[in-house]
């Protein structure tokens, strides 16, 4: 057995530390407050360019596109911004979900 584990029903989409932006957390890291979430991004959400400063982030889109700088994610999709690494501005171009992993607490400032 899974020493953690969750079925559903979760516990619900919580806003995200952007409009448009809703986060289902899976998992909290106790040591390092890293989190495991679902990010839903509402179709026409953009969010500016930003840093984590006290986290890498790991992305895998699950569905919807996702613009930045021209680029487009799409289901499949992987990227990672080590902490401290500039990215963004994202657009989302439909409705985007993805499995997302940061290493420590999700904190967030302008890039």
């Amino acid at each position: 057995m899974f020493p953690i584990s969750l079925k559903p029903p979760l516990t619900g989409w919580k806003p995200g530390p952007y409009p448009g932006v809703e986060l289902l957390v899976l998992h909290k890291d106790a040591n390092t407050d890293g989190v495991t979430v679902l990010r839903k991004f509402h179709a026409g959400t953009v969010v500016p360019a930003h840093i984590h400063p006290e986290a890498d982030e790991s992305v895998y889109v699950l569905s919807g596109e996702w613009d930045e700088s021209g680029e487009i994610y799409s289901a499949g999709s992987f990227f990672h911004a080590p902490m401290g690494t500039a990215h963004g501005p994202h657009l989302a171009r439909t409705e985007v979900v993805s499995l997302t992993i940061f290493s420590g607490p999700l904190t967030v400032v302008p890039a």
